[in-house]
């Protein structure tokens, strides 16, 4: 299986890099794509990517969090990034207005430049979206849906947001932890969309899914929600193993 969203290389795994991939690979986890989050995590990234180059695929962008008053410092750095080597996604990109909205504007503007981006450079993304659906979907169709190719990470919508997703035909639902818990209502109706449509994540070391949420969070748990998929699914954990994971090797590898 392919965990197509994972921070593995933040500073919780310092102790346990080793271990936490080899109870992945054991579990049948055998590639985790790694989105950036700043300018201040891309040592941490190439470092483990580096370290790990069969198994750890780096991707490169601004999150919507870390966009600030330095916004376009760190654009201009990240943009060189993707010019010294090979990476599989244009991420973490997107809009936020779960946490704070005084960076609106500048979040929206630095969205749709790193879109841009996945076009120059003929890349997927990997979109976060956080009470910001319309917003999101407006910035695609203005910068070119039909250019454009990813994944919405950590979907969680309403269903009307999901029906709004599919439209963009080119596009993915990353599908986590959330997945595993009591108030996850889209559980009930994820499987209007088509599995051709759906990838497997972690987002470790956040979003743990049952029954180890409240801890951390690690790749080798992505087997709790593929075996969560199987029953919105009604389809053996085998047939969403093998389904998601040819989706996500299609868009990334």
């Amino acid at each position: 299986m392919v965990d197509s969203h994972t921070h593995i290389f933040s500073a919780e795994f310092d102790s346990d890099i080793a271990e936490v991939i080899g109870r992945a690979y054991d579990n049948g986890v055998h590639k985790f794509c790694l989105p950036n989050i700043d300018v201040k995590s891309v040592p941490r990234l190439l470092s483990l990517t580096d370290k790990y180059p069969e198994m750890c695929f780096p991707m490169m962008g601004l999150h919507p969090t870390s966009v600030k008053e330095n916004y376009k410092e760190e654009l201009e750095i990240i943009r060189q990034e993707l010019s010294k080597r090979k990476y599989i996604a244009i991420g973490e990109i997107g809009i936020d207005l779960y946490w704070d909205k005084t960076f609106l504007q500048e979040q929206i503007e630095t969205f749709e430049e790193q879109l841009r981006w996945s076009i120059e450079f003929d890349l997927p993304v990997a979109i976060h979206t956080r009470e910001a659906f319309p917003e999101v979907f407006t910035s695609i169709r203005k910068i070119g849906a039909d250019k454009l190719r990813g994944i919405f990470h950590s979907f969680g919508g309403s269903q009307r947001e999901l029906e709004e997703a599919l439209t963009f035909k080119n596009f993915l639902l990353g599908i986590n932890g959330v997945i595993t818990y009591k108030k996850a209502t889209f559980r009930d109706y994820l499987s209007m969309a088509p599995l051709e449509r759906i990838v497997l994540e972690t987002d470790a070391p956040y979003l743990t899914p049952v029954p180890y949420r409240g801890k951390r969070n690690e790749p080798s748990y992505l087997i709790f929600i593929a075996q969560k998929l199987a029953e919105a699914y009604q389809l053996p954990f085998e047939d969403i193993a093998r389904q998601t994971t040819a989706n996500a090797k299609q868009l990334f590898f």
